[in-house]
């Protein structure tokens, strides 16, 4: 009796233990449940198709019915191929109906989207060819596109000319966009000369390929090459690749020597910068030998 007894305790505390360790177990499983219900209602309000319905709680089939038809609405505004509009209230589908209405109104007044004439009331019909007309006197008055003159009255005709002659004038000036000398007047392509000399003096001034050294005057040829020297002066001292040595006079070649000479010493001495170690060149010796490169900074 004495070890049947102590066999029904030692089970008794084997099945206490075991419900107290389901009892800690309990919290965990019911939070993943709830992470589940809550992953499956932000499913089914999203329209995913792994939305199980059948897990949802009456408040959330509320819920849910009306993501539903909020969804449905934007897809109906937006067009999309998904609308049910036999799921929209009355309310809804007047205004869906009134802003669709207006897209198309704005699509035939703009000339861009889709545009269906036959919806537009006649007021609508003729403010979408008032701004279709307008759309063909400014594409005639900027060259834009082709341009049906045979669209414009006689007034509007002239005018176009009138400022599609200052837009070629002020291209051919400016040397921008389109430019058609033939159509110039006299006065008007005596200016166009002067601009295009003016460009080309400071072209050759500022080193640029556009430059043409022929049509400088004997004055901007020396202005030009004072420039071009300075220029390559600067490039020598500075160390850049475009530094012509054989163009510097002996007193130029001389001051960069003895500039070289100094930065060169410092480095050396302080051990910041570039130092190189052979001998400095005598005050004598050629200050810049041919095809020699200052040392980079």
């Amino acid at each position: 009796m004495e070890n049947l007894s102590a066999k029904l305790k030692i089970g008794l505390r084997r099945c206490i233990w075991v419900h107290v360790a389901c009892l800690g177990l309990w919290p965990a499983f019911l939070s993943a449940e709830t992470s589940d219900l809550v992953q499956n209602l932000a499913n089914c309000k999203n329209g995913y198709e792994s939305c199980d319905r059948s897990r949802l709680t009456q408040a959330q089939s509320v819920e849910v019915a009306h993501a539903d038809q909020q969804r449905n609405l934007s897809d109906c505004r937006d067009g999309f191929a998904s609308c049910d509009r036999s799921k929209l209230s009355k309310h809804e589908a007047t205004a869906l109906a009134i802003a669709d209405h207006q897209r198309n109104v704005s699509d035939c007044e703009s000339g861009i989207g889709s545009c269906d004439r036959s919806e537009l009331t006649g007021a609508e019909v003729r403010d979408a060819a008032s701004a279709a007309h307008r759309r063909i006197i400014a594409d005639c008055q900027d060259a834009i596109g082709s341009c049906d003159y045979s669209a414009l009255a006689p007034n509007e005709l002239r005018q176009v000319k009138i400022l599609r002659q200052l837009l070629n004038f002020s291209n051919c000036r400016n040397a921008v966009g389109l430019c058609d000398h033939s159509k110039l007047t006299q006065s008007e392509a005596n200016e166009v000369t002067v601009a295009e000399h003016r460009r080309n003096v400071e072209s050759c001034k500022d080193g640029w390929d556009e430059c043409d050294h022929s049509k400088l005057s004997p004055l901007e040829l020396r202005q030009s090459a004072a420039a071009e020297h300075d220029r390559n002066i600067s490039a020598c001292r500075d160390g850049q690749e475009t530094c012509d040595y054989s163009k510097l006079t002996p007193p130029e070649a001389k001051i960069l020597a003895d500039a070289e000479r100094k930065r060169n010493s410092a480095a050396c001495t302080t051990g910041h910068g570039y130092c190189d170690p052979s001998p400095p060149m005598s005050s004598e010796s050629p200050a810049i030998p041919d095809g020699h490169k200052p040392h980079p900074r």
